[in-house]
C-alpha cells in the first residue's frame, strides 16, 4: 500500500478547523479612516495596531480571517530573511544589517504577541536549522553562517549531532531565534484578538474594485462600498487581482505541505531530533521539516507551481506532489519508512521580484505589505504592525525602512528566473544533485552508525538511573 493510499487532501489548513463563527459580510456604505483589506497575518496586525492607536479602521476579508497562507505553513517562526541569502548579499550587501535586524526583530514581535495577547499555539523556542543533506550543502550553510553573522545574526554551525538534529543530516546552521508553532492556532488567536477590538471586521467580503475619489477611496465588494481615507493592501499572492497594486510586485506560488499519521513516542525520539528544531534543507527548492506537539512530522514544498493568472483558484494538492514529497521523508527518516502520510493542504505565497519582503505606498493613501518569500510568519506580522504605526504617527519607523520602497517599480527578474520553466529547471537540479550524492544511501548509513552509539547512550542512562534510584 503506498504511503499516500488513505491521505485526506484540504482546500484549508490541516492545522486547525475552520472557525463557527464567521462574521457576516458588508452589507451597507461605511466611512473610515483605515480600510485594511484582508485578513491574513500582515492584515490582522495591521488593523489590532491601528486599534491600539485608537485609529477608526475597517477590515475586510474574501473568506475568514485567518484563512490563507498563514495558518497553512510549516509553523516555523524565522529569524532570517527568506529567499536565498547569497543572492541576497550580492544584492543588498550594504543593506544586510539592517535587514537582519528587522527579520530578527520580527521573530521576537511575534513571540512578544503570543504573550501579550495570551495565544497558546503549541509555540516552542528552538530556533531553525539550515540543514544540509549532502557535503555541497553542508559548503552553502557555512557560506549563509559567514554572510549572517557579518551583518549581526546570531547562528550556530555544527554537524547534526551538535545541533540536535536527526541522524539523517550532515549538519548545518542554527538560526537561534525563533521557533516553531501551530500557525493555525497563532491565526486563531489573533483572529479572536481582533474581534475583541473596536476594528470593525466583515468576514465573507471579497473586494471587487479599489478606486480614488477626491476625498479617499472607494473600496468596493458585492453588497456594500467603504469610503475610506487611507487604504492598506494586505493580501499578499492575491494582491494582483486590483489594478491599482504595483505592476511586477510578486508572483505567486503554490507550495504543498502535508503531515504524518502518528508516530510513537520512542520512535520519534530514536531519530536524535533532541533540539526540535524546523529544518529547512539546502536545495534550490527547499524541503522543510518538523515535529508537532502532536507526535508527528509536518513537511513540505520540494516542487512549486506558479498562477497563470488572477484571480487565483481555491484548489488542494496535488496528489503526485504530495507521494513526491512523501518520498523524500522516507529518504530523509529510513527508520520511518513505513509511516503514512495522513492529510495533505496547501496555499498561495508570494516571492517579491525584490527577492525581500516590500512594503510602500501607492500616492499617499494606499499602502501595500507583500511578499515575505516563505518567511511571513514572523514578517508579515511584524512589517504590518510597523505600517499601522507609520500611519498613525507619520513616522517611518527604522526597520520598516529596510524594504520601504519609495517608488513602487519593480523589475521583470522574479518573473524569468520563478517563471514556469525556471522553476523546472530548479526542481531539475535539485533532483540531480539527490541522485548524484545518493541522499538515501547516507541517510541509512547515518542511521546506521548513530544507533550503537544511541545504545550505548541509552545503557548508560540506564545505568545511572539504577544507581540513582
Amino acid at each position: 500500500m503506498s504511503a499516500t493510499t488513505n491521505t485526506v487532501y484540504t482546500e484549508f489548513s490541516g492545522w486547525i478547523d475552520p472557525p463557527v463563527d464567521i462574521r457576516p459580510p458588508l452589507t451597507e456604505n461605511l466611512t473610515c479612516s483605515v480600510a485594511v483589506i484582508g485578513g491574513g497575518l500582515a492584515g490582522m496586525a495591521t488593523a489590532l495596531r491601528l486599534a491600539e492607536h485608537g485609529v477608526d479602521t475597517i477590515l475586510l476579508e474574501a473568506a475568514f480571517c485567518g484563512h490563507g497562507a498563514g495558518s497553512r505553513n510549516a509553523g516555523q517562526l524565522a529569524s532570517a530573511p527568506g529567499g536565498d541569502i547569497q543572492l541576497l548579499n550580492l544584492l543588498y550587501r550594504k543593506r544586510m544589517p539592517a535587514i537582519i535586524r528587522l527579520t530578527e526583530n520580527a521573530a521576537a514581535h511575534v513571540e512578544d504577541l503570543m504573550e501579550r495577547r495570551g495565544i497558546d499555539c503549541d509555540y516552542e523556542a528552538t530556533g531553525n536549522v539550515f540543514a544540509a543533506v549532502s557535503r555541497g550543502q553542508l559548503g552553502r550553510t557555512r557560506r549563509i553562517a559567514k554572510i549572517l553573522r557579518r551583518a549581526g545574526a546570531e547562528v550556530q554551525e555544527g554537524n547534526a549531532r551538535e545541533l540536535g538534529i536527526p541522524h539523517g543530516f550532515l549538519g548545518g546552521m542554527r538560526e537561534v531565534h525563533g521557533g516553531i508553532m501551530n500557525p493555525g492556532k497563532f491565526l486563531r488567536g489573533l483572529r479572536t484578538a481582533v474581534l475583541g477590538s473596536p476594528v470593525r471586521v466583515f468576514e465573507q467580503s471579497k473586494v471587487t474594485d479599489i478606486v480614488r475619489d477626491d476625498d479617499g477611496v472607494l473600496v468596493t465588494t458585492p453588497r456594500g462600498v467603504v469610503h475610506a481615507g487611507t487604504v492598506v493592501l494586505a493580501t499578499n499572492a492575491h494582491a494582483g487581482e486590483w489594478d491599482i497594486t504595483p505592476k511586477r510586485l510578486s508572483s505567486p506560488m503554490w507550495v504543498t505541505e502535508v503531515e504524518t499519521e502518528p508516530i510513537a513516542p520512542e520512535r520519534l525520539a530514536a531519530l536524535g531530533w533532541t533540539s526540535r528544531s524546523g529544518l529547512v534543507t539546502q536545495h534550490n527548492i527547499m524541503e522543510n521539516y518538523r515535529v508537532t506537539a502532536r507526535n508527528t512530522i509536518v513537511f513540505g514544498v520540494r516542487r512549486i507551481e506558479r498562477a497563470v493568472d488572477y484571480p487565483l483558484p481555491e484548489r488542494s494538492p496535488d496528489p503526485s506532489v504530495v507521494a513526491e514529497l512523501a518520498e523524500a521523508f522516507h529518504r530523509r527518516f529510513p527508520p520511518l519508512a513505513d509511516v503514512a502520510v495522513d492529510r495533505a493542504w496547501g496555499g498561495w505565497i508570494g516571492i517579491s521580484s525584490t527577492w525581500l519582503p516590500v512594503a510602500g505606498t501607492v500616492g499617499e493613501n494606499v499602502y501595500y505589505s507583500l511578499a515575505c518569500n516563505g518567511h511571513g510568519l514572523a514578517q508579515a506580522t511584524y512589517i504590518g504592525s510597523l505600517i499601522a504605526d507609520r500611519i498613525a504617527t507619520g513616522t517611518t519607523p527604522d526597520d520598516l525602512r529596510a524594504v520601504w520602497a519609495d517608488e513602487p517599480r519593480f523589475g521583470r527578474a522574479v518573473g524569468l528566473v520563478m517563471g514556469r520553466v525556471g522553476v523546472r529547471a530548479a526542481w531539475a537540479i535539485d533532483r540531480f544533485n539527490d541522485a548524484l550524492n545518493g541522499s538515501k544511501r547516507i541517510a541509512r548509513r547515518r542511521y546506521a552508525d548513530a544507533a550503537p552509539a544511541d545504545a550505548e547512550r541509552s545503557r548508560a542512562v540506564g545505568v545511572r538511573s539504577g544507581a540513582h534510584q
